[in-house]
This record gives structure tokens, C-alpha cells and sequence, in this order.
């Protein structure tokens, strides 16, 4: 009986102890990742469980301009979250022009009038993404061009 109870009890305890572990997220996973249905701007995705870190965000929008630093914090891969960003944009009409990684992970993309630069890091078991968002620039007229000579 008292064999029983105790095989009972590491039994239940193995069960328990299993099933936790089945349920944190694994890094090294690098299935893709899914957007969040509710957005801070309709066009820029946001993996899904990444939160936006008020502290250090903010954004403007006014007729037709846009300019913002977001901040979202969750857990995925560099790698998950490099190649989110690679399926997801274009999607939203935006063009990568440039990767940069360095431990880190620096993605340029442009569109239209605008600029958005993702940059991603890790600490810890969580990785940061944050994302600067603006207008282009008209660049130098003709006139100012020609008085820099």
C-alpha cells in the first residue's frame, strides 16, 4: 500500500514536472512566427505575445504623417523574428533594403513616402524589437545642391 502511494506520487509529480516544461517557449524553435490582430499602426506587424514596452515608445500621427519608436518585448528566436519580419512587410508593401547583423539584427525597409528600421536584440531569455517609423527625406533642391558647390 505504502509502495502504492508513493509510486502514486512520483508518478504525478513526473506528470506535472513534464508537462510545465512542454509549455515554455523554446528559442531554439524556429517555427514562424504569427502577427497580432490588434496594432498600434495597420501596416507594421507585431509578432504575436510580444508586448509593447510604454516606457521608451512613443508615436505621432497627424494628417497623413506618421513618425514613432515602439518598443515590444517577447520570446522568439533572432532568427524567428529576422524572418517575420522578411515574410511580413512585403505583405504591407514595404521593401527590405538592407540587413544588418551583428549579434543584433538591424532591417531597413522603405515605402513610398516613409522609412521604418527594425532593430532586434536579446537579453536574457527575451528579445527586443524596436521599431522607428517616419517620413522620408525630400532630400537637397536643385538650389541648395547647386550653392554646396
Amino acid at each position: 500500500m505504502k509502495h502504492n502511494i508513493l509510486y502514486s506520487t512520483i508518478l504525478g509529480a513526473l506528470i506535472l514536472t513534464l508537462s510545465g516544461c512542454a509549455s515554455l517557449s523554446n528559442k531554439n524553435d524556429l517555427s514562424p512566427l504569427k502577427s497580432q490582430v490588434l496594432l498600434k499602426f495597420q501596416d507594421v506587424p507585431i509578432p504575436a505575445n510580444f508586448k509593447l514596452q510604454q516606457q521608451g515608445s512613443y508615436s505621432f500621427e497627424s494628417s497623413g504623417l506618421r513618425a514613432a519608436v515602439l518598443k515590444y518585448k517577447g520570446q522568439a528566436s533572432l532568427e524567428q523574428i529576422v524572418n517575420f519580419y522578411k515574410e511580413q512587410m512585403p505583405m504591407h508593401n514595404w521593401v527590405l533594403l538592407n540587413t544588418m547583423e551583428y549579434g543584433d539584427c538591424l532591417m531597413n525597409f522603405d515605402r513610398d513616402e516613409e522609412s521604418c528600421i527594425i532593430s532586434i536584440s536579446s537579453k536574457g531569455n527575451n528579445s527586443i524589437i524596436s521599431i522607428s517609423l517616419g517620413p522620408k527625406s525630400k532630400g537637397l533642391s536643385k538650389k541648395t545642391k547647386q550653392n554646396l558647390k
